[in-house]
């Protein structure tokens, strides 16, 4: 059932003959689609011009041989006319049936040579049928299709030419055996090296072509995470001034007033950062209009988290960070916050920053009393997923969970100095 299938699928033989290389595998599809449109590439063209080019080139090489090898080779005459034609219009076959080309080019240069005919040319032919199904991957149908024409030869010229044309023959030397097999080494050294180039650059292309696909996945999920914490932060803030505003709109109009206007500012905030990270997708590559937010606004999320009428007490001092760690903290700290808000019936938190020069990391504590409200808040619930991906992008770690005395804690250890080999940086 699989030598079918192969042969359904190519037309040519079943895959034993050799071993298919990679950007045959590759192009399979393709080659299906342009078999019979002319000017598609690879199997679907057939090379007439290189075809008519060296059938030329063989037939009036070998014209010029016989007139050099004149009483010593067989004259040439229609017969042979026409198995140098077979052998050349074969090669019309060689990218569609590459196994079946090498061999009957390389059974008509046997029956020209057994005929008595010069030598010439006529081992092009055998030559290129060579190169085409090495590289095609049959490596094995190759080397047997040159390996009988060389044995055939051997047989020719030592043990059958008593029998054979020309009349009165001799032995072939065995010097020009020796010739005649580096000239059959040669010409497979060149098909291998050729084949070994090609799975070279067909490997480069597919390595090129994954780590473009890893660089879209890679975007894709910093872009995604951006959009979840931006969207996440504002949008719970937009949601707890609503619910402020819809409550104390007939008693407390001021109050109401208030809770408008901090949602019509943190919406605001929000469509500006959205339009930052989708303005990358339309022109990538450009600088960024605003600087990517930092530890250094941590005081403004402060204010946000108040207008959700969380209180939020800071401590501690933010280092110089790189663009990529300081925006993964500042991140971190606002879906810390925002789970808060979100899950938590406290309505404090704490924000502490320590740096351990000796460890060379920076560690952000967020703490809130508690209890769980155990209410559904809404989200994709994939803030502690995204808080994780942002450290382990840099080195880093989070823990999170729930502690002793009912409230919850989310610990992140970030490298100060990330190494820049390793680390893509967030921009």
């Amino acid at each position: 059932m699989d030598e079918q299938r192969e042969r359904g699928r190519g037309g040519g033989p079943p895959r034993w003959w050799g071993h298919a290389p990679p950007w045959r595998e590759h192009r399979a599809g393709e080659d299906r689609e342009g078999e019979d449109r002319p000017g598609t590439g690879g199997a679907g063209r057939w090379p007439w011009r290189s075809t008519l080019l060296v059938t030329a080139f063989v037939l009036a090489g070998s014209n010029f041989a016989a007139h050099q090898q004149t009483g010593d080779r067989t004259g040439l005459d229609l017969f042979a006319r026409v198995l140098l034609v077979v052998g050349s219009v074969l090669l019309l076959w060689r990218q569609r049936h590459p196994v079946l080309v090498v061999f009957g080019t390389a059974t008509a240069a046997m029956i020209y040579l057994g005929a008595g005919y010069p030598y010439g040319p006529v081992f092009l032919t055998v030559a290129l049928a060579c190169f085409s199904a090495v590289v095609a991957g049959h490596r094995r149908a190759a080397w047997a299709a040159v390996g009988m024409l060389w044995a055939g030869h051997v047989l020719i010229g030592h043990l059958l030419f008593r029998w054979l044309p020309p009349a009165h023959d001799k032995a072939a030397p065995w010097g020009q055996e020796l010739a005649v097999t580096a000239w059959v080494v040669a010409m497979v050294a060149v098909a291998e090296l050729a084949r070994v180039r090609r799975e070279q650059w067909a490997r480069e292309r597919a390595e090129r072509a994954q780590a473009a696909r890893r660089r879209a996945d890679e975007e894709r999920l910093r872009i995604a995470r951006e959009l979840h914490d931006v969207l996440a932060h504002s949008i719970s803030v937009i949601n707890v001034q609503a619910g402020v505003g819809l409550a104390l709109l007939d008693s407390d109009p001021e109050q109401a007033r208030t809770a408008l206007t901090t949602i019509k500012s943190a919406s605001k905030e929000a469509l500006g950062e959205v339009r930052q990270v989708l303005a990358t997708l339309r022109t990538p590559g450009d600088a960024p209009r605003a600087p990517a937010p930092g530890l250094d606004r941590l005081p403004e999320l402060v204010e946000q988290a108040a207008g959700a009428g969380l209180t939020v007490d800071v401590r501690g001092t933010a280092p110089k960070l790189s663009p990529g760690a300081d925006l993964a903290a500042f991140r971190i700290v606002q879906e810390a916050l925002t789970n808060v808000v979100r899950h938590s019936g406290s309505r404090r938190a704490r924000v502490r920053v320590e740096v351990a020069e000796a460890d060379g990391v920076l560690r952000l504590y967020v703490d809130d009393d508690g209890p769980a409200t155990g209410a559904d808040a809404g989200g994709s619930g994939n803030g502690l997923a995204g808080m994780r991906e942002r450290a382990a992008a840099l080195g880093g770690t989070i823990e999170a969970g729930p502690r002793a005395d009912g409230g919850f804690q989310v610990l992140a250890v970030l490298p100060i100095k990330v190494p820049p080999l390793k680390v893509k940086e967030d921009r």
